[in-house]
């Protein structure tokens, strides 16, 4: 099924088949076009072999030129009509190919997009970039290689063997002995092609990882002083990497000319019995035209039988790359594109003896119970590690719960992400913006005006200062802005796209409290109809929030303010630690 007219999902994206499966029209078009142009290449040959004859036969004075010049032309309308064929179909073979590195490339663009950050961690990005280009790269060029050869030398294979039986069939067993050697050799050389192919791949992947580290951290090893080590480092990579490569090259293609050796030593067989065959002395009676087109069929059809050998290289390679990638290419994941049911309620959270657990089963937090009404901002606190981003991840669906939590009276596990991005937005750790401009980085394909947005974060004064204003690129991951101010864009973004839900992930760790409590105003105002989850280790604005849900020991204590100032020590503590260091000041 089309999901546009660029992009095809495929049912199963770990099936190679199933890519071959969704071009079949091109690739019956490079089936017809490529049987007539691999059966035409007899013609070569056989008028190779007539146009020697009529040379012979011209110089004995039996033939006139015009007899040559009539053949000629013939052979170069019947060359024309192949070669179109050729062109035919490797016109196809191509939109084949490329159909196909699109389609694949798709599904896992899919796959990884739709993978959780946990999922994504646990590989580096060299060996994700590695599959993602390279292996891909390989396993489409062994799928087109195949699809060729399939003709190129299947199809004329069998058609040179035809012709060459047809004329000797004792010679042609004779001579062909030789060619099945090539095909061994290629076989027993699989697990070596294999082997090295797949070090020179996971080289690429580390000298990939190696790049991306020396580059995203080039300042902080200067300002350490280590960047000689991480350039000896990385020189290592380099140098690992070109072995690996040599390597794999090396048992890819240097065969090559064995293979054709092997296969040529037949000619030495026609040489010898064919000039008997001419001469009335062989296994069958010759004249010329037929030992020149015996011996040209021969030449071409080894030349062709050690390309195959070598094709067989290209797939080995090719199947090593689609075993790294495999993994990744799973059932396509289709947006879910329905109207968001609960977007005419207001906003409710209910959360009910929730425990959230490590990967390994051990608990983060247990029995959390606590509530939210529109136009409430509930604050999220306690001690370092003590699980509050986890339960901000929570609402984001990157980490799994127990208990219950509903929103609006349904409950989040059974939200589709459609449905969730449409209820919650999230403001995490880092800010993740893109290498474009400040309003793209807000915006994100929308059309509103970005402006009031970063007067809400406190940054429309200092865009205004730069030279192309909002239009200002940020940089690779925000780099030509500080750290307070990647932080307020990031902010701005998830204030621009605020749902009924906002889970805000220390969104004032980078900016001073004059600075923190203006856009607290801002965000009061816009949290009239929304509930906002305010994660934060900073207490100075707790007393304005509506609600407290202090973590501790695991667990939650839930209440205003004041409540839990009386009832809680440690939560008294810890805010008039930060509001006595303030005043002290």
């Amino acid at each position: 099924m089309k999901q546009n007219k660029q992009i095809k999902v495929i049912p199963r994206p770990d099936r190679v088949w199933s890519y071959f499966k969704l071009e079949m029209r091109p690739l019956a078009l490079v089936t017809v076009s490529g049987i007539v142009y691999n059966i035409g290449m007899i013609a070569g040959p056989y008028f190779e072999g007539k146009l020697a004859q009529c040379l012979y036969d011209i110089t004995k004075g039996t033939k006139g030129v015009g007899a040559m010049v009539s053949l000629a032309i013939l052979y170069l309308a019947v060359i024309l009509v192949v070669q179109v064929m050729r062109a035919v179909k490797r016109f196809y073979v191509r939109r084949f190919a490329n159909n196909t590195s699109r389609n694949m490339r798709h599904m896992l663009y899919n796959s990884l997009v739709n993978r959780s950050t946990r999922g994504l961690e646990e590989e580096n990005v060299g060996e994700i970039m590695t599959k993602a280009i390279s292996d891909v790269d390989a396993c489409v060029e062994g799928m087109r290689k195949f699809t060729t050869e399939v003709f190129d030398t299947g199809v004329v294979l069998i058609a040179y063997i035809a012709m060459l039986l047809y004329y000797d069939w004792r010679l042609t067993l004779l001579a062909g002995i030789f060619t099945p050697a090539a095909y061994l050799i290629a076989g027993r050389l699989k697990s070596s092609v294999t082997r090295y192919n797949s070090l020179y791949k996971k080289s690429a992947g580390r000298l990939n990882a190696a790049t991306m580290d020396r580059i995203s951290n080039a300042i902080t090893y200067r300002v350490y002083g280590c960047e000689e080590n991480r350039d000896r480092t990385y020189e290592n990579h380099l140098k690992d990497y070109e072995k690996r490569a040599v390597a794999a090259n090396l048992w890819e293609s240097s065969m090559q000319p064995i293979y054709n050796i092997i296969s040529m030593c037949g000619a030495v067989m026609i040489v010898y019995v064919g000039a008997k065959n001419v001469m009335g002395d062989g296994w069958t009676s010759w004249d010329i035209a037929a030992f020149t087109t015996f011996l040209s069929c021969f030449t071409k059809m080894a030349l062709k039988s050690s390309k195959a050998a070598k094709l067989f290289n290209a797939v080995q390679k090719a199947e090593v790359s689609w075993k790294r990638v495999k993994p990744l290419m799973k059932e396509y994941i289709k947006p879910d594109r329905k109207s968001n049911p609960l977007s005419d309620k207001a906003a409710d959270v209910k959360v009910s003896h929730v425990t959230i657990r490590k990967p390994d089963g051990i608990p983060i937090l247990t029995d959390l119970s606590f509530s939210g009404q529109a136009g409430q901002i509930i604050g999220v606190t306690g001690a370092v590690a003590c699980g509050k981003s986890t339960l901000g991840r929570v609402f984001i669906g990157e980490v799994p719960y127990e208990g219950s939590i509903q929103i609006q009276g349904k409950e989040l596990s059974s939200f589709s992400e459609y449905e969730r991005s449409h209820v919650i937005s999230y403001m995490g750790h880092e800010p993740e913006l893109m290498s474009d401009s400040i309003q793209e980085n807000i915006k994100l394909g929308d059309t509103r005006d970005c402006m009031p947005y970063l007067n809400m974060v406190c940054l429309d004064q200092e865009i205004k200062e730069m030279p192309k204003k909002e239009n200002t690129f940020v940089g690779n991951g925000g780099a030509r802005l500080s750290g307070g101010q990647q932080a307020r864009l990031a902010l701005a973004r998830t204030l621009y796209h605020a749902k009924d839900i906002l889970v805000l992930d220390d969104p004032f760790s980078a900016v001073d409290r004059g600075t923190e409590q203006e856009i607290f105003k801002y965000l009061r105002m816009l949290a009239k109809h929304k509930i906002v989850i305010l994660i934060t280790h900073r207490l100075y604005l707790f007393p304005e929030l509506d609600q407290v849900l202090f973590l501790e020991n695991g667990s939650g204590i839930f209440g205003n303010h004041e409540k839990l100032i009386e009832e809680n020590a440690v939560y008294k503590k810890l805010y008039e630690s930060q509001a006595g260091g303030e005043k002290n000041a």
